[in-house]
């Protein structure tokens, strides 16, 4: 912990996990966008064609499915394969806890503006009680959703015979983690599990809930997954993955709609708005790992070319440090906790070594340079 420092070039932390820094200093997100300048483009979208003409229905069925929750990321997706590429997508939402207002017009407007839908509602009980494991056990608290978000999409896949999906951008790449993708277009579900689950959900799992409860929230077994051509890529491998482009043609062209103000913990107001959870992840993730939400947009900007350095440090130490008041009583709510209970818990994740409490709040220790 005597050796925290921050990337030379974003604001990246040296604490953020499976990160790695040359020898200027440059986190491996950072030291990726100067590789993509020179990086062939025209021989990946030569090899996105290869996939697109491998898995086009050759009857007129689906030909792909894209996860989307009406937000920027997954709209632009949806559009670009529909529109540019001539291909038939079925697009898939699984339904967040605590959804927002903004993020259903959003969803309702995507739809309307021309795709095949599924919209999965899976059971509300026991996603929150795995979400309340993934707050508790793993200070994640919406761990159950991500589960779902990558198992239910699969198991939609299996059950329509679609067997290419296409995820928006690999994170551990373009933010800053495991390069171990960066020049392969597919993964497999061993990497879903290692990379994005964390180890998984608690082993006595099964002792808590029955094998019909987890349902959506189980990977298919090797059986119901033989002889089946399942494909999960990431978009970003295929173009230069540019959050705001992607903004902006989902407001053009799939009705997307923005706060009238910035978004809990940050200074943007075009991400992330389906959810309330998504502002106490933040928040977790700030109290763990010293960085949050306004840390990983600046770091964004930067790398577009939209913010120097010194404003993202402003901004960063403006936004950062951001408990979501606002919430609180949405959460004790869902969570069926009290204001203690959710304080003992929020307590038990904060990094000791980077936060003291003070005033019942916790406060950094070290300082954003």
């Amino acid at each position: 912990m005597n050796k925290i420092f921050r990337c030379k070039n974003c604001l990246n932390m040296s604490t953020r996990p499976r990160i790695k820094f040359d020898s200027r200093g440059w986190c491996n997100a950072c030291v990726w966008m100067e590789e993509k300048k020179t990086l062939d483009w025209g021989a990946r979208r030569k090899e996105l064609q290869c996939f697109l003409n491998k898995y086009r229905s050759p009857d007129g069925g689906f030909d792909c499915i894209v996860p989307c929750s009406g937000g920027k990321d997954g709209s632009s997706i949806a559009y670009r394969l529909k529109h540019l590429c001539g291909m038939n997508p079925l697009t898939v939402t699984v339904a967040p806890p605590l959804s927002l207002d903004i993020g259903n017009r959003n969803l309702t407007n995507f739809i309307e503006s021309g795709y095949d839908h599924i919209h999965i509602h899976a059971n509300n009980e026991i996603m929150r009680k795995l979400n309340k494991i993934g707050l508790v056990e793993k200070g994640f608290p919406y761990y159950g959703w991500l589960e779902l978000i990558k198992k239910a999409v699969i198991r939609v896949a299996l059950n329509f015979g679609v067997y290419l999906i296409f995820y928006a951008e690999d994170g551990e790449v373009e933010y800053g983690g495991s390069t171990e993708t960066k020049n392969r277009a597919s993964y497999d579900l061993e990497y879903i599990k290692r990379v994005y689950f964390e180890g998984g959900l608690p082993p006595d799992i099964e002792k808590r809930f029955s094998k019909k409860d987890l349902y959506w929230w189980s990977f298919p077994s090797e059986e119901e997954l033989k002889n089946k051509a399942l494909c999960c890529v990431h978009w970003s491998y295929f173009e230069n993955w540019d959050p705001y482009k992607n903004y902006l043609i989902a407001k053009e062209h799939c009705g997307l709609q923005e706060q009238e103000n910035s978004n809990q913990g940050t200074f943007t107001n075009f991400a992330q708005n389906d959810q309330a959870l998504y502002a106490l992840h933040t928040y977790l993730m700030y109290l763990k790992f010293g960085f949050g939400r306004a840390t990983r947009d600046a770091g964004i900007e930067i790398r577009r070319g939209a913010l120097t350095r010194e404003q993202a440090l402003y901004l960063v130490r403006m936004y950062d440090n951001n408990y979501p008041e606002d919430y609180i009583p949405m959460y004790l709510d869902y969570y069926r906790m009290s204001q203690k209970e959710f304080d003992e818990i929020i307590d038990k994740w904060a990094n000791k070594n980077l936060f003291e409490k003070r005033n019942g709040r916790w406060e950094p220790t070290f300082k954003v340079e």
